[in-house]
């Protein structure tokens, strides 16, 4: 029987505040990671807003000094406040992001900081401590929100701002802020978004003390900053100098009508599922056991799936502790086997994997292995008959279910209708407890709604202001 393992990652990535590294893994492109990216955290499915995103962010380039240069904006349906930018000029913002925007010049901000990243060079110079292929195995659990790569990543995020880091994120602010002014936006749009940030900081500083945890969150954009940033101020106060001979707006309407029915949070959508589909919501994967079989829930290890004819085979999913190794590799070092019959390379929606057959010792039966790496975690499959004499026709079911294992997608997951954000104009009598009754919410939920209308910790809105809520 395959042990589980706790996994407890000894690095982690700089997107946890805004940049990847890049020293040590050239062969690794600004391409290699999107498709890493999208493979494992899917583009948020609003045409509308992609294309709103990525007008906004061809517009900062064009005030950079890599104006006419190709770039790369993409919007990614994660939950998680954070955007990043990567080598060859991709710059990513994640769903969950927009949900604390207040208008188009926050957002704006959030782009040309980004940017400012890439034109600084700070994609390329970033001292970085992940071999590459760590780097691709990683990202994927950072947009997911893994709590075990935020709490991991900490001692080495702040350790490193301390550093090169705070410089950087000045330099990415100065370029953004410049950018920002020479397109008619307030650069003072910046501090206000850095607000927000901190108190979304705060907020999950202080839930993670009530729970006991040690961990602390930590966001990208404007990472190093204190909340009253002398520095940034004096950076913005200097941005002024390039104010374009036409001022924009703050584009808070246009923002609205952008994000009216924006998904709050996890994005849950419902869907039908096959009698024999095992779905594991928490790890969003999903695998197709063979007709007829049973599923034991007694193993809190392991998915395993037996034959209705006495159980004389049975089929073993487990999720453990991945590494930096290809997936052969880590079938045999993990598994330490010496041999494997007709072993050859898999990959069930694109995913790698690896499989073969273990021959039986000791008047045993051969078995089906395999390994399919997804995220932080490699699943390792386990496919074991009673009798030798019927292993070549069951082997073949045994193949069959393990391809059929992949990602959920957030269009796939079987549950809940997801919280969407609505805008609402508050009267005299309007307040944060009331607006919470009304959409029946959890005290928790009145500190995001404040938060994400900028009234954290205290305050009430105010008569004919426009109000941001979720709701199902």
């Amino acid at each position: 029987m395959l042990t589980a393992t706790k996994l407890i990652p000894t690095f982690v990535l700089a997107a946890l505040f805004g940049l990847l590294p890049t020293t040590g893994w050239a062969a690794v492109s600004g391409a290699d990671i999107y498709q890493e990216v999208t493979e494992s955290t899917d583009i948020y499915e609003d045409e509308k807003l992609q294309a709103y995103i990525v007008r906004l962010g061809e517009e900062v380039v064009t005030q950079s000094e890599m104006a006419g240069q190709k770039f790369t904006f993409t919007l990614l349906d994660s939950p998680d406040l954070n955007a990043f930018a990567t080598r060859d000029n991709y710059v990513y913002v994640n769903r969950g992001l927009l949900n604390y925007v207040s208008n188009e010049a926050q957002l704006v901000s959030v782009l040309a900081h980004e940017v400012g990243h890439i034109t600084r060079n700070h994609v390329r110079g970033q001292e970085g401590q992940a071999a590459g292929a760590q780097i691709l195995s990683t990202i994927a659990a950072v947009l997911s929100g893994s709590n075990e790569v935020y709490e991991a990543g900490m001692a080495y995020a702040n350790s490193l701002i301390k550093g090169h880091g705070r410089r950087n994120e000045l330099e990415a602010d100065e370029a953004g802020a410049e950018y920002m002014a020479k397109l008619g936006y307030a650069p003072s749009e910046m501090i206000s978004m850095l607000s927000i940030m901190k108190d979304y900081e705060s907020l999950q500083k202080q839930r993670a003390r009530s729970r006991g945890a040690s961990k602390l969150t930590y966001h990208g954009i404007f990472a190093s900053h204190p909340r009253n940033d002398s520095r940034l101020r004096t950076v913005v106060s200097k941005a002024n100098a390039f104010k374009a001979e036409v001022s924009r707006d703050n584009g808070a309407a246009r923002y609205r009508s952008l994000t009216n029915g924006l998904i709050w949070g996890e994005n849950f959508l419902a869907k039908e599922q096959k009698p024999e589909r095992f779905s594991d919501m928490t790890r969003r994967v999903r695998l197709d056991f063979p007709e007829g079989w049973e599923q034991d829930t007694n193993n809190p290890q392991a998915l395993v799936s037996a034959s209705p004819e006495d159980k004389t085979a049975i089929l073993m999913m487990q999720p453990i502790a991945r590494t930096a190794q290809s997936p052969e590799e880590y079938l045999y070092n993990y598994l330490k086997v010496s041999q494997l019959i007709d072993s050859k390379t898999i990959a069930p929606a694109r995913l790698k994997g690896f499989t073969g057959i273990l021959p039986g010792k000791d008047g045993k039966p051969d078995s089906r292995i395999a390994v399919i790496y997804y995220k932080l975690n490699a699943y390792l499959f386990s496919g074991e008959v009673k009798d030798q004499s019927s292993f070549a026709e069951t082997d073949k079911v045994f193949l069959d279910s393990i391809n059929t294992f992949r990602p959920i997608s957030s269009r796939e997951i079987q549950g809940q209708k997801p919280q969407t954000i609505h805008y609402v104009k508050a009267t005299g009598a309007t307040t944060f407890a009331g607006l919470a009754k009304a959409l029946k919410l959890s005290t928790t939920d009145i500190e995001d709604l404040r938060i994400i209308n900028g009234y954290y910790p205290s305050g009430e809105p105010v008569a004919g202001q426009w109000i941001k809520i979720f709701k199902r």
